[in-house]
């Protein structure tokens, strides 16, 4: 399931303190974006992709420093053209946004990967690499939520309210994608310091 409200508690708490001791430009920009919870990141993959306009997959130093903007991070317009030139690595005025919130996104070990690759695979029945309300159907139990248990929402509607857990902001669109996924839930694990806790957690959450 997503993340509970004490362990976003705890993320934001520790990516604050991080952010306030950080120098190095990428661990600030990875801070400030986790200190918005375990969508953090992924909020800002969204706002990356509004702003490749021809869709190519890739920023200019314009559209990366709207980006960062539009995001609401202080940051200066120094620091954002330093963290450009670090992943400028061609020196071609561009950057593969992907490999940027590849790097961005806090690292998991291979114990931690592992789960959560399982946990998607479990949910995405058609394996095409994104979950959507048919894939949950059937596979998250809507019957204790108070909204369907009192007629509020149906079931759909409960399914479509788990999946933009995983979204942020006002960009929801109903479809989680595995690297979405693995975003999430990396930032999850930042506020886990064990890997037999991070273990219980992913196994009591999708039966695994």
């Amino acid at each position: 399931m997503a993340a509970s409200g004490r362990l976003q508690k705890e993320l934001e708490i520790k990516s604050r303190k991080a952010l306030a001791v950080a120098k190095d430009p990428l661990a600030r920009l990875q801070a400030a974006c986790l200190a918005r919870g375990a969508q953090g990141i992924k909020g800002l993959s969204i706002l990356f992709r509004i702003m490749d306009d021809d869709k190519n997959r890739k920023l200019s130093l314009e559209e990366f420093t709207k980006g960062v903007e539009e995001y609401g991070l202080s940051f200066s317009k120094n620091d954002i053209a330093e963290l450009f030139r670090l992943f400028d690595t061609d020196h071609n005025g561009s950057i593969d946004y992907e490999e940027f919130l590849r790097r961005l996104r806090p690292s998991m070990n291979n114990f931690r990967l592992e789960l959560v690759a399982k946990a998607f695979a479990k949910l995405d029945r058609n394996h095409d690499g994104q979950l959507t309300v048919e894939d949950l159907r059937g596979v998250y139990n809507v019957q204790k939520h108070p909204k369907y248990m009192n007629g509020e929402w149906s079931e759909d509607q409960v399914l479509r309210h788990f999946l933009d857990c995983f979204d942020y902001g006002k960009h929801k669109d109903g479809i989680v994608t595995r690297e979405e996924f693995i975003d999430y839930y990396s930032g999850v694990s930042a506020s886990i310091d064990n890997d037999m806790y991070f273990d219980l957690m992913m196994r009591n959450a999708w039966k695994l």
